[in-house]
């Protein structure tokens, strides 16, 4: 009882010196004074230091907040079984949605987060991955919360080589009076590789365009090959020897009204009927200017006098053939007197 009465006097006076209610008059100012010098010193780095505890406080407690970040997650397809390709549209990334304390949100880098998908047991056909959050390396007191798609589908098919004739890409016409007779290339064939699925539908394998326009000759130069397809590369040299044979249009023209000419002897003769008709192929440039008047015949080289049946026989220029001559024979009567100016 004597302690306690003891404490509460010390109390009592205590306040009382704090309040300057027991100090002497003559020392209270100056003690007033000077506790309050104190309580003014560095005022302000105690508010800087309050500031800054306070906002410690907010971010410790805002950070444990829970919160939710979207996230692009880049995709690695690793280990397809040699000679396989994937066909389809693959995705590159997934969208996930990671919740937790906004601290550890914030640290996460999608790049790490890369989602490594397992091809070595995949066969020909479609292929389907399941994505679940387990797949995604996240800090603890986090969690994924959706995932975008949430399965991938990858279309799956074999390489392949096949063999395809080489087309010679021919543009343009020719001079007038010719056209492009054949277009070869050297080496015949190419070689594409691709999946099977392609491959199979490719007849050839083009090159680039060869221009012909106005052409009268053959002509020969090395052209690049084109792929047929984004889907399909070409194997062995892009490039080959293109041959183009030009030559000329050739045509038939009919010749009415050809006199016959009995030629090679001395005798008076008379042709049965006395004019023809000739039927003959060549060039059209030949064609059109072509003359025969005076080019249909009979030879009667040793004929005597008498009836006599004679081939026709039409003298032609180099490039043109003889169809046919209608009659194509004739009936010559040859006299016994001698022609004007003969012997």
């Amino acid at each position: 009882m004597e302690r306690n009465t003891i404490s509460a006097g010390f109390k009592n006076a205590l306040t009382r010196l704090v309040a300057g209610r027991d100090v002497p008059a003559q020392i209270r100012p100056p003690l007033l004074t000077l506790l309050r010098q104190r309580f003014r010193r560095n005022l302000g780095l105690r508010a800087i230091a309050l500031l800054l505890a306070i906002g410690l406080w907010f971010f410790v407690n805002a950070g444990q907040r829970g919160a939710l970040v979207p996230l692009r997650v880049p995709i690695s397809y690793r280990a397809l079984p040699a000679g396989m390709v994937i066909v389809n549209q693959r995705p590159d990334a997934v969208q996930i949605e990671v919740r937790g304390p906004r601290t550890l949100l914030s640290l996460l880098d999608p790049d790490r987060l890369v989602l490594r998908l397992d091809l070595s047991g995949v066969t020909l056909g479609q292929a389907v991955f399941k994505i679940g959050p387990e797949m995604f390396n996240v800090p603890r007191q986090t969690d994924v919360t959706r995932i975008s798609p949430s399965q991938i589908v990858l279309d799956i098919d074999r390489i392949t080589d096949r063999q395809v004739p080489i087309h010679v890409n021919v543009q343009g016409e020719a001079a007038p009076g010719y056209r492009v007779a054949a277009a070869r290339a050297n080496p015949l064939n190419a070689t594409v590789r691709g999946p099977s699925r392609y491959v199979v539908h490719i007849d050839n394998v083009q090159t680039v365009p060869i221009g012909v326009a106005g052409a009268k000759a053959d002509l020969e130069q090395t052209v690049d090959l084109m792929a047929p397809s984004d889907r399909v590369t070409l194997e062995g040299p892009r490039a080959v020897q293109a041959a183009v044979t030009i030559s000329a249009v050739i045509a038939k023209r009919e010749f009415r009204g050809l006199p016959v000419e009995v030629r090679d002897t001395d005798y008076k003769s008379r042709v049965e009927p006395r004019q023809i008709a000739v039927t003959v192929s060549g060039p059209v440039n030949q064609l059109s200017s072509l003359d025969l008047h005076g080019a249909v015949y009979v030879t009667a080289d040793g004929a005597e006098p008498g009836s006599h049946d004679l081939p026709v026989q039409v003298d032609l220029p180099d490039g043109i053939q003889l169809v046919r001559a209608t009659p194509d024979n004739v009936k010559v009567r040859i006299y016994r007197g001698r022609r004007a100016g003969s012997g």
